[in-house]
């Protein structure tokens, strides 16, 4: 089913319980009474399309042209990205490393440690690729921001989106690696709950990290790729 701006937001959320995550992500409050999203949109001063759009990424629709094209989405786009990295760090991965301690408690063999190194090393490597976006990418593009709002638009940084888009890596391979290693060759006994609280947990994940990249390679890189190329003419012409 579309999301359009007119669809009431309770309805969308008590059809889709997952969309629950992105409004939470957007800093929306779970509490709409009859508003659409349109009146959402206006409360939180968000781009109404925007919102549906990252809406509809949930559920797996892709719209044929993102068209966002002002410092107000790239912002919003910036504290959504932000709020998924909280989410990431102090609730999904330690509610994962949780449940695969309480599994190499119950389980002592070599496949357990393995799944419980194997999760260890992914955990730093999301940690550290969240890191850059947060303490490199992030503040660049704001940086971009304050040339552009302030009308001082000489570019001096040597930073370039296009070093993230290289730098963007697929953390989500490994993530599938983790889920077959449990579904096709971990041996766990006694506490089937536990594998299936795993699972439910990796798919969750999985899902939002999947969103998080579209949203960074198909809207925010081509919005600070123009707002470059903005930049780059001003400065040839003066």
């Amino acid at each position: 089913m579309l999301i359009k701006n007119t669809s009431k937001v309770a309805e969308v959320i008590l059809n889709h319980h997952i969309l629950i995550l992105p409004f939470e992500h957007f800093g929306i409050n779970l509490s709409f009474g009859e508003k659409n999203i349109s009146e959402i949109s206006r409360e939180f001063n968000i781009n109404e399309n925007l919102i549906t759009s990252v809406l509809n990424l949930f559920l797996e629709i892709e719209p044929k042209d993102f068209t966002f094209n002002t410092v107000d989405d790239l912002r919003q786009i910036i504290i959504y990205l932000k709020n998924c990295h909280l989410y990431y760090i102090e609730e999904k991965l330690p509610s994962i490393e949780e449940l695969i301690n309480q599994i190499t408690s119950i389980n002592n063999c070599s496949e357990i440690t393995l799944l419980k190194k194997f999760f260890s090393d992914y955990k730093t490597e999301v940690a550290n690729h969240l890191k850059y976006e947060n303490d490199v990418v992030h503040p660049y593009i704001e940086y971009l921001i304050t040339l552009l709002e302030n009308k001082d638009l000489n570019n001096e940084n040597t930073y370039s989106v296009l070093v993230y888009k290289d730098f963007h890596d697929d953390i989500e391979e490994k993530l599938n690696d983790l889920k077959n290693l449990l579904i096709k060759y971990i041996p766990i006994s006694n506490d089937q709950q536990i594998r299936r609280k795993l699972l439910f947990d990796l798919f969750e994940f999985d899902s939002d990290l999947n969103i998080h990249s579209k949203i960074e390679e198909k809207i925010l890189i081509p919005l600070v790729e123009k707002l470059e190329n903005n930049l780059k003419e001003y400065n040839a012409t003066n």
